[in-house]
């Protein structure tokens, strides 16, 4: 089963945060969800992130990583895979999804963000995200080209 979603990162006040989500199990997270059929893995996490956490202005970065994990669900086991994607949001308001059992979505420091995640493998996905923004560099990706 493939699931896509995002680590979307804000500049507060000169500092990066990282959007949170609380699920329906009452623990913190990141917003993802499921493939629809032929969409491609970016459009997905795009889409899923927006639909979560009302976030329509989410600009994508690079892919970060893939994980995994098992669970069952009617009596059988289920083997889920979500690949995650760095983005960014410089505008609008957090509207947290509560059909979908989205009870709070919050702006938290990225560098205390692993330490509030509630799945080990979610805090891995994290941890990426900050590798790789210490290779990016700005807050928000470059839009206007480098002159020299």
């Amino acid at each position: 089963m493939q699931s896509a979603g995002g680590v979307v990162i804000r500049s507060v006040e000169g500092i990066r945060h990282v959007l949170l989500i609380k699920d329906p199990y009452d623990k913190w997270g990141l917003p993802k969800g499921h493939a629809e059929a032929g969409e491609a893995l970016h459009e997905t996490a795009l889409r899923e992130v927006s639909e979560e956490t009302g976030l329509a202005d989410l600009q994508l970065g690079p892919e970060l990583i893939t994980i995994d994990w098992t669970f069952r669900s009617g009596g059988e086991q289920v083997h889920k895979f979500a690949t995650f994607f760095l983005m960014f949001s410089e505008r609008g308001d957090l509207v947290p999804e509560r059909k979908e059992g989205i009870s709070e979505a919050v702006w938290v420091p990225l560098e205390s963000a692993p330490q509030r995640v509630s799945y080990p493998n979610a805090t891995a996905v994290v941890r990426a995200a900050q590798a790789t923004l210490l290779d990016v560099g700005p807050t928000t990706p470059q839009t206007e080209p480098v002159h020299g």
